[in-house]
């Protein structure tokens, strides 16, 4: 009977799946689910409102983790949970192309992101009772680079799979030549009212004219090219190619009025005027525009949507696509012209070119075998953990039994923990460590995609895939892996203050490209590479430290308990931290984030760490 019930198990067979198991259901309700929406044409005020609630289970997760550690063992809950959450996945997919598919998928996506949390607060505690402590901290980095390397393969391997489907069931690509020309005639854009359109007896195929559009690199007053950008969406929307966005003046009406006055208002003026952007400010010209009108060969099938989406394919990224990036046709607007903009940067002016691609594919069935591989995936894992997680002796419910002492022993678990020492230094230090870090991370992206005259870097979302999506998780797991080594070595003390300055070397690092806003793509790669490589060194010191934090009775609650207050800390940060970058810009916003690096280092200076925790001893090794 021990034999086929381990207590112990070599740790590699099963930390590595465990933590990729517990990152896919985060990282498909935060990022892929929002990819997901998007690309089904929901509108941007809804996708914002309704896929933030998802995040909820993970914050509040903490009220509900004594119950884990009550009832049950902690393997019991972890292959539980990942039965239901491949259940879940499979749902998603089979409502996908249902009409309500939005309602429906919202639904049940909010039971996975609970189903996840309770999945995370088992896992967390499993890890605790099934190691030993210096094999806690030796895995602390592989367990934290699994988990991110679940979150690159949802954003970048899920994403590529239903983009493969959309490419191979869709229309035939066509392609758009964009041409910058110095020498190009400055005349005021014509934009079509309507196109004389004879249904083809072919194939239905995506109709650009011109096909080549050649744009003169005179810079134009930003009134102007707003006004053309303007009439360009109200074209659009009044053809239905954006369904179910509002019109500009529909919006407005909709709006609720904005004080004018008030702490908040004042505040963002003393921010405005002292450290707001000036370069950005001085900015009157904008880069020359052309547009492209698109239609369809013939009419589709009554009720089929055709949604066209336009993307670079390659070419100079000083020209860019300014509207138009996905176009929806029906059987009554494919013979109307659907306006696609493209813009040149106003510091470019030598000939250069891009080519874009318009493609369209059945959304719907990309996503619902991307889920379906989903729920594959954790049915596997279910499958997989039920037969290779060990059964540790300590895994047993601490509830002993007595349903009238239920809620009693609910409430002690939280009055344990208050109850610790220095427990307030300890909160604090957990919402404080990556205070930085929290409001760097919301910035990165749209740091690296913004153009050049607006403060970022103008990379392409391609290339940001290859800095953040390769160079960048090259460089985290490495972080991660050496993390938990040396810790193991020379213990969690000795470690402490080396990890807080590294992690922090990513506000260091962003306010050198937001000064100098280098050209060389691989020295873009390079700092982002070493920033990740900080977060993922850094972090090991933090994970370890909510161990020890959770260290004693009910340390699978406790240690829920702990990474709610992460979570918090995370969330708060970053809800402000896009309003202060926009009111301050990209250079004075990284200076802020290296300010507000001094209250974790305060935190820490604070704390009183045994300099053995963590560290593998004499006689463990031998």
């Amino acid at each position: 009977m021990s034999d086929s019930k381990p207590a112990v198990r070599n740790p590699w067979a099963w930390v590595p799946s465990l933590y990729f198991a517990q990152g896919i259901p985060y990282v498909v309700a935060m990022s892929v689910s929002v990819i997901m929406y998007k690309r089904m044409g929901i509108s941007n005020t809804d996708i914002a409102l309704y896929t933030s609630w998802l995040y909820l289970p993970w914050v509040i997760k903490p009220l509900w983790s004594p119950l884990v550690d009550l009832f049950r063992t902690k393997r019991l809950w972890i292959v539980t949970m990942q039965l239901l959450i491949g259940a879940m996945l499979a749902s998603v997919a089979l409502t996908i192309p249902l009409p309500k598919f939005f309602q429906y998928t919202i639904a049940i996506l909010w039971l996975m992101a609970f189903s996840s949390a309770t999945h995370d607060i088992a896992a967390d505690g499993f890890y605790m009772l099934g190691l030993e402590q210096h094999q806690q901290a030796a895995f602390v980095g592989v367990r934290s680079t699994f988990y991110r390397i679940a979150m690159i393969s949802g954003q970048g391997v899920l994403v590529v799979l239903a983009g493969l489907i959309e490419g191979a069931s869709g229309l035939p690509p066509r392609e758009l030549q964009v041409v910058s020309k110095p020498d190009a005639a400055q005349v005021a854009v014509a934009l079509p009212g309507s196109l004389a359109v004879t249904p083809s007896d072919g194939p239905l195929e995506i109709v650009a004219e011109p096909a080549t559009l050649e744009i003169g690199t005179v810079a134009q007053s930003k009134e102007e090219v707003n006004s053309i950008l303007a009439k360009v969406k109200q074209t659009n929307l009044g053809n239905g190619f954006y369904p179910g966005e509002q019109s500009p003046e529909e919006e407005a009406s909709t709006q609720p009025s904005r004080p004018t006055s008030g702490p908040i208002e004042r505040l963002e003026e003393f921010l405005r005027t002292h450290f707001g952007s000036k370069d950005k400010a001085s900015i009157d010209r904008a880069g020359n525009i052309g547009v492209v009108a698109l239609h369809l060969s013939r009419p589709p099938e009554p009720g089929q949507k055709v949604a066209v989406v336009l993307d670079r394919a390659s070419g100079n990224v000083s020209i860019r696509l300014a509207e138009g990036m996905r176009l929806v046709f029906d059987d009554g607007n494919w013979n109307k012209p659907a306006l696609a903009v493209f813009q040149i940067d106003p510091m470019l002016k030598t000939e250069e070119q891009a080519v874009f691609k318009a493609t369209s594919g059945n959304i719907r069935l990309a996503w619902s075998v991307t889920f379906f591989v989903l729920a594959a995936i954790f049915i596997t894992a279910f499958i997989y953990h039920y037969f290779i997680l060990p059964y540790p002796a300590a895994d047993v419910p601490k509830g002993g039994g007595a349903s009238s002492g239920f809620l009693a022993e609910f409430f002690r678990v939280f009055a344990v923990f208050f109850a610790k020492k220095r427990v307030v230094l300890a909160v604090a230090f957990l919402l404080l460590y990556r205070l930085a870090e929290a409001q760097l991370v919301k910035l990165i992206s749209p740091f690296l995609l913004d153009a050049r005259e607006a403060g970022g870097l103008g990379l392409t979302t391609a290339q940001v895939g290859i800095a953040y999506g390769t160079c960048g998780v090259a460089a985290l797991m490495g972080g991660g892996l050496l993390g938990g080594y040396v810790i193991s070595r020379q213990g969690l003390k000795f470690w402490l203050w080396p990890m807080i300055i590294i992690i922090n070397l990513g506000g260091w690092v962003y306010l050198f490209l937001a000064y100098v806003q280098p050209q060389s793509f691989p020295l873009i790669c390079a700092a982002v590479a070493v920033e990740q490589f900080g977060y993922g060194f850094g972090f090991t010191a933090y994970m370890l430290y909510m161990i020890l934090i959770a260290e004693g009775e009910h340390k699978t609650a406790h240690y829920a308990l702990c990474t709610g207050f992460m979570a918090l800390g995370m969330m708060l940060p970053g809800m402000f931290s896009g309003w202060l970058q926009e009111l301050i810009g990209y250079q004075h916003f990284f200076v802020w984030v290296l300010l507000t690096t001094i209250p974790g280092l305060v935190v820490a200076a604070m704390l009183k760490i045994d300099p053995e925790f963590g560290r593998k001893k004499a006689a463990a090794a031998k």
